[in-house]
């Protein structure tokens, strides 16, 4: 979709969800042929001409104020986040024409903060932009273990796609809605990025219920709350979730999760912590060497001698 297109999909889903009697206008009752607010009621309210913001709504907001953008906003009672939007949306069509950008360098977490993740006793993941999980300590594999599966961990290919995430997510609609409304959020910011992009694509065109979440057109952005997982071996657990931005690396957060102390949930993640190091401990021997002595170990000598020696 264009940028005009997108703004103009975005305006007329706001002024849909507003009806005059949520705003200082005067409802003189009559068939409405339109949802929500009139065009002219918007323009009003904004204080601008209706060619003005019809010129606006078709998508065409080059050359707009910072002062008309707030009164627009105000008009359409945006919250935080889609007021930010929208003026991302205005800075897009404000810059100059850039092709995309492709073959971005996967990002990988500074080892200081990969030190300060593992030393954390809670779930705590890093995800960019695209919702790829790009590192996490072991309670966060721990927890993510179903997502992380995959050799290319990525939350929302797992919501959308993966038929596990019904069971895995107690809400699973309100999973998708959050999910799809936050991936609207990062194209507003970021509108060059290719695998965003790419991501963006794929889900429409596999996913029936990413379509209908994208068409609300609702913008989301996770900061602070609460989750139900249920998890495939410690069942539903419910977590208080923090996502903090990686200071000094744009495009990163860090998600943290815990547990009231005491808690049914704590008793949850006690069994989380002692599965995940148990499966830990599992694998560091699978990839450690054999021990000196040991027949693997001798049987890697002989070879190793035999071919030294050019026997067959």
């Amino acid at each position: 979709m264009s940028s005009k297109d997108e703004v103009r999909a975005f305006l007329m889903s706001r002024r849909a969800n507003i009806t005059p009697s949520q705003t200082d206008l005067q409802d003189f009752g009559g068939q409405r042929r339109v949802p929500g607010l009139r065009r002219s009621e918007v323009a009003m309210l904004a204080g601008v001409s209706l060619d003005y913001y019809t010129r606006l709504e078709r998508g065409n907001l080059r050359g707009a104020s910072e002062h008309v953008l707030n009164a627009l906003a105000n008009a359409l009672q945006l919250n935080e986040l889609e007021r930010e939007y929208l003026f991302g949306l205005a800075r897009t069509a404000t810059a100059p024409t850039a092709a995309a950008r492709t073959g971005q360098k996967k990002p990988v977490v500074r080892e200081s903060v990969q030190r300060v993740l593992d030393s954390m006793s809670v779930p705590a993941v890093v995800w960019n932009r695209q919702h790829d999980l790009v590192a996490s300590n072991l309670m966060g594999r721990a927890l993510y273990s179903p997502q992380f599966e995959s050799d290319s961990p990525n939350l929302a290919r797992f919501i959308f796609l993966d038929p596990r995430a019904k069971d895995y997510y107690v809400d699973w609609p309100l999973a998708r809605q959050m999910t799809a409304a936050m991936l609207r959020m990062e194209a507003g910011r970021d509108p060059l990025n290719a695998e965003l992009t790419a991501l963006i694509g794929e889900l429409s065109t596999r996913s029936p219920e990413f379509r209908s979440n994208w068409a609300e057109r609702d913008v989301h952005e996770h900061r602070t709350g609460r989750k139900l997982f249920k998890h495939p071996v410690v069942g539903v657990v419910d977590v208080t979730y923090d996502v903090f931005e990686m200071p000094g690396e744009k495009g990163l957060w860090i998600g943290i999760y815990s547990v009231e102390e005491g808690s049914e949930s704590a008793e949850k993640f006690a069994l989380l912590a002692s599965w995940a190091a148990t499966n830990d401990q599992l694998a560091a021997r699978r990839l450690a060497p054999p021990p000196s002595g040991h027949p693997a170990q001798n049987q890697t000598l002989t070879a190793k001698s035999s071919r030294s020696t050019g026997e067959q």
